[in-house]
């Protein structure tokens, strides 16, 4: 009963990848009916579009059903700086809730046109703070997204040039390869405001990434295979050491 319901209150689930299926359920699994009552979907919000604005009073929490988003900081300087992808399934907004913030500390924008689930902040609040396995299943993902984001950022104050694209490189792959294979549109500003490089730098680490064999122009693409991921990441991983921890999650 609980799983159609379910179905029921979440459409797309019966249109996402079983694996990504099975996170919404585990996720959701000791919810009650007047929370899945009170979600609410947008079927499909256009890439580009700022759903969350930082400063703004917390009024939803989010989950992404398909799609990506970013989470960008404009606080230094007042330069654009992307420091987050996601295209798990978080609660946008459950961080600010279990920390009892009033107002959203970050920026989120659509990547791709998203598949979006909505839930007022109240209703989650009163869910997550009422149910053991609730609140620590979401300090369990809140608490691995801020062991993964803490590493990456200690490891950009030390890499400078084209080992910091290397490092975002393997990232990226590592989140959004298919079939071992990458396939970017090459816009050096996005690779730019990801990494804190200046575009110039950008463009000089991907010529040479591409003369030495570790990605592919084509067209306006940057392709990467699972065999050029590897030789990016063995540049990255004698800088950095690999986190057993993270990798074994």
């Amino acid at each position: 009963m609980k799983e159609n319901y379910l179905e029921h209150a979440i459409p797309f689930l019966s249109r996402i990848p079983e694996e990504r299926r099975e996170l919404f359920e585990t996720y959701f699994k000791t919810a009650p009916i007047w929370l899945l009552e009170s979600f609410i979907i947008i079927d499909k919000m256009k890439r580009g579009t700022i759903f969350v604005q930082e400063g703004a009073p917390v009024d939803y929490v989010y989950l992404i059903g398909d799609g990506v988003i970013k989470a960008t900081d404009y606080r230094f300087y007042g330069i654009q700086f992307d420091f987050m992808r996601f295209e798990g399934v978080y609660a946008m907004g459950g961080m600010e809730v279990l920390l009892d913030l009033d107002k959203y500390r970050t920026t989120l924008q659509t990547v791709t046109d998203c598949t979006i689930l909505k839930i007022p902040v109240a209703k989650f609040e009163k869910w997550i703070k009422s149910d053991v396995s609730a609140l620590q299943r979401e300090a369990r993902l809140m608490g691995g997204y801020l062991l993964q984001q803490g590493r990456d950022s200690r490891a950009f104050l030390f890499l400078q040039g084209s080992d910091r694209l290397a490092m975002l490189l393997v990232r990226r792959f590592e989140m959004y390869g298919k079939d071992g294979v990458l396939r970017m549109k090459g816009e050096r500003q996005g690779l730019s405001d990801e990494t804190g490089l200046c575009v110039k730098t950008i463009n000089r680490s991907v010529k040479k990434f591409s003369e030495q064999g570790l990605v592919t122009k084509v067209g306006n693409q940057i392709v990467i295979e699972e065999e050029q991921y590897r030789k990016l990441k063995e540049i990255v991983d004698r800088i950095i050491e690999p986190d057993e921890y993270l990798l074994s999650k």
